[in-house]
């Protein structure tokens, strides 16, 4: 499986809301530090596979959105 960004950005978003989860039903309270740590270290990792994803557009912000069309110039 390809590491890809996208991919990043769900596990860690799945992690975070688990452990909010966690935290609200008390959970033991190791469980919920080492999930922080793993998560931080995620959030982490994820922002910089964001940053350093190879990925190239050729949209520019004179497109601006695709489903919501700008008649003319943008003044």
């Amino acid at each position: 499986m390809k590491n890809t960004a996208m991919f990043w950005v769900v596990a860690t978003t799945m992690v975070l809301i688990s452990l909010t989860i966690m935290a609200t039903m008390n959970f033991p309270f190791n469980w919920v530090f080492y999930l922080t740590v793993i998560g931080q270290i995620m959030l982490v990792y994820m922002v910089f596979k964001v940053l350093t994803d190879n990925y190239t557009t050729d949209k520019t912000f004179k497109d601006f959105y695709e489903d919501y069309p700008i008649s003319g110039e943008i003044n």
